[in-house]
C-alpha cells in the first residue's frame, strides 16, 4: 500500500511518514514545496541510514496520488490543502491528525474550528472522500524515534466503515501502538480537544505523555453493539509516559 502524507515536513507528519516506512509501507511524503520535501525524505534516511525506507519525495499532489492520504499540515490550513486535491482523494481514505490549539501564555487551549473538529472541516472539504480522524494523540518526537518503539492507543473515528477499519491497519501494524474504534467523525471534536492535555501534562511534568486505555479486550475493538445490546461499563483511562 501507498501511503501519501500531505504537509509532511513538519514534527508530526515526517514522524509519521518515518514509522510508516520503517513497517513496511510505501510513503510520500509531500509538501508545498518538492525540494523541501526532498531535504526532509534525505534527512530521515540520514539519520537512519541502518533503516530500509521506502520514502519518496513530492508535492501535495505527489502525495495524494497514494492509496491512502494523511493530512499532516497545521490545522488551520488542512481544509485548505485538501481542497485544489479534491479530484485526487475521490473515494480514498484521508485520514486527519491535526489538532486545533492554541497557546495562551503558559496554557494549551483548544480552538473550536469550523464544523466542530479539523476532521470534520476536512470531511466538508472534500464531501467525496472517506475521511477519518487518528493519530492526535501520539508524541511526535518518539513517532520519528525509529530507535525505540511508539507506545500509545490512538483512538480512530469516521463516518465511514471502511475508513475506519482501513485507519485500524495501518495504525496496528505499527509496533506498540493499538487503534481503537472511537465511533463517528463527531467524536472527533474531544479527541482533538483533549491533546491540550496531553501538552499540558507535558510541560507540567517535564515529558512527553500517551494514553492507554483499560478495559477493553483488544479482539473486540471492531465490534459494533446492536441497537439493545447492553452497555459495557466504561473504560478506564490512564495517561503514560512515552518512552523514548
Amino acid at each position: 500500500m501507498k501511503i501519501g502524507v500531505l504537509g509532511a515536513t513538519g514534527p508530526a507528519g515526517s514522524g509519521l511518514a518515518a514509522r510508516l516506512s520503517s513497517v513496511g509501507y510505501e510513503v510520500w511524503i509531500g509538501s508545498r514545496s518538492k525540494y523541501r520535501a526532498m531535504e526532509v525524505v534525505d534527512g530521515i534516511k540520514d539519520r537512519w541510514p541502518d533503516k530500509v525506507l521506502n520514502l519518496h519525495a513530492g508535492d501535495n499532489e505527489d502525495a495524494a496520488r497514494a492509496d491512502v492520504v494523511v493530512v499532516a499540515t497545521p490545522w488551520d490550513a488542512a481544509a485548505a490543502t485538501v481542497m485544489p486535491l479534491a479530484d485526487l482523494l475521490a473515494g480514498k481514505v484521508v485520514i486527519s491528525m491535526a489538532n486545533a490549539l492554541a497557546k495562551v501564555a503558559h496554557e494549551f487551549q483548544p480552538l473550536v474550528p469550523p464544523r466542530g473538529s479539523v476532521a470534520a472541516s476536512i470531511q466538508a472539504a472534500i464531501p467525496k472522500s472517506l475521511v477519518s480522524a487518528a493519530m492526535h494523540h501520539v508524541p511526535a518526537k518518539e513517532l520519528g524515534d525509529l530507535a525505540n518503539p511508539v507506545e500509545s492507543d490512538v483512538l480512530v473515528c469516521s463516518d465511514h466503515d471502511g475508513a475506519t477499519n482501513t485507519t485500524l491497519d495501518i495504525v496496528n501494524a505499527i509496533p506498540d501502538l493499538r487503534g481503537l474504534d472511537a465511533g463517528e467523525l463527531s467524536n472527533a471534536a474531544p479527541i482533538e480537544a483533549f491533546a491540550a492535555v496531553l501538552l499540558q501534562l507535558n510541560v507540567k511534568y517535564r515529558t512527553r505523555a500517551a494514553v492507554r486505555f483499560t478495559g477493553i479486550n483488544p479482539e473486540d475493538r471492531r465490534t459494533k453493539a446492536s441497537p439493545g445490546a447492553k452497555a459495557k461499563a466504561p473504560a478506564k483511562t490512564a495517561a503514560k509516559t512515552a518512552k523514548g
